[in-house]
């Protein structure tokens, strides 16, 4: 075939959407000796024993077949119970659960349920990079609704009001923020729910990072008045149990829409894995103190990370959740692109260039702090002598 002169076979809306910058500089640094990897958020600690076993004893008793569409009733019930306790909003666990492959499965099965051509979705900039992608994906249009770093990036209910249309139809919201950190308090959450009320907005809340706040409140909106009936809460195991690689995740909202989010999952995924449903079960019921000992760690280099950048002449705004930082680069007058790649060659540190997450995110490197303590320090020593030698 003469791949010049034949038909456009790619739909656009695959050409419209950008690889992860996320996985592109992660895949750079695989290949590269001595390299220090704060580029992908993925905790540096094995899943928890306990865990691991109860997945390795659901494969022994011979569970390797297909559980129910919505997921095993076990881990549907040890999630309502979670969602009762962490954000006190009750589910029926036959039909408001529906358990997923990570949460970026959930998040993709939302914008289709929900999306029609030309449908319009408010999300925060800087965001994760599938956000955007999973709205394109569905034919809606992603409107970014800009945060600022003086604000802690915080998303302002007023930026919200201000980009409504008639077409709009969801707000896509992460708390914590990858890649800022930031959590959105309770008295902005009010402001951001009275507007879903006042124009009937469906919210998608992703609270994947709600286990790892520091020094602050995480507030379910879907735990405000009036938003239970509106609003999607994903969360799932990958980033508080390290359970990364299971892929396990849910779903829970009204059951109409979850109904809706079940025919796409079915076609597409059937069921998560059914070993990975045990040990999440387990990890539910058994896993808290490693939740604790892990938060307990994570704030030690979140600390570390902070001042360590700070000390090297880059601002860089506190976080108070997930496990990135997100200092400003500006100061060594390459964009964050180039500043990223050669800090890669040359110092073999793989950060993500801020402008991955969006436009604001322009001038930011992110940074997870999930990796080894000493490997941080390292890092930071590392970035440092690379902006020393750029101010030479």
């Amino acid at each position: 075939m003469d791949t010049a002169k034949s038909r456009q076979y790619l739909s656009q809306r695959a050409l419209k959407v950008k690889p992860s910058g996320i996985r592109k500089f992660f895949d750079i640094a695989a290949a590269m000796p001595d390299v220090i990897s704060l580029s992908v958020g993925e905790p540096d600690f094995t899943t928890p024993d306990h865990i691991r076993r109860a997945g390795i004893q659901s494969i022994e008793r011979g569970e390797t077949h297909y559980t129910s569409n919505w997921g095993t009733i076990d881990l549907r019930e040890a999630i309502a119970e979670e969602l009762q306790r962490q954000i006190g909003v009750s589910y029926n666990p036959r039909t408001e659960i529906m358990v997923t492959v990570g949460v970026s499965e959930a998040v993709d099965d939302a914008m289709r349920a929900l999306l029609d051509t030309g449908d319009e979705a408010l999300t925060p900039d800087p965001g994760y990079v599938a956000y955007e992608a999973d709205i394109v994906f569905s034919g809606g249009t992603a409107v970014p609704v800009p945060t600022f770093a003086e604000e802690n990036y915080e998303p302002k209910a007023e930026r919200f009001a201000a980009l409504i249309t008639p077409k709009t139809k969801l707000i896509l919201l992460g708390s914590p923020n990858n890649p800022t950190g930031s959590v959105i308090s309770r008295e902005e959450l009010e402001k951001i729910a009275a507007l879903a009320v006042e124009h009937d907005l469906i919210v998608l809340s992703d609270e994947i990072y709600s286990r790892l706040v520091y020094g602050v409140e995480h507030v379910s909106i879907a735990s405000l008045p009036g938003m239970r009936e509106r609003t999607i809460v994903l969360n799932g195991f990958s980033k508080a149990y390290a359970m990364t690689g299971w892929r396990v995740g849910y779903a829970a909202g009204p059951a109409n829409i979850l109904e809706a989010m079940m025919k796409i999952h079915q076609y597409a995924i059937m069921c998560a894995p059914t070993n990975a449903q045990a040990a999440a079960a387990q990890a539910l019921k058994f896993g808290e103190p490693d939740v604790q000992e892990m938060h307990t760690e994570f704030n030690r280099r979140r600390a570390m990370i902070v001042e360590g950048f700070r000390s090297i002449g880059f601002s860089c705004h506190e976080p108070t959740g997930a496990f990135y930082a997100f200092p400003s680069i500006e100061s060594t007058g390459l964009d964050d692109e180039t500043f990223t790649e050669r800090l890669l060659r040359e110092e073999q540190v793989a950060v993500v260039p801020g402008s991955a997450f969006g436009a604001r995110g322009a001038g930011h490197i992110r940074c997870a702090y999930c990796a080894a303590y000493d490997k941080i320090e390292e890092a930071i020593n590392r970035i440092g002598r690379f902006a020393a030698r750029l101010k030479a």
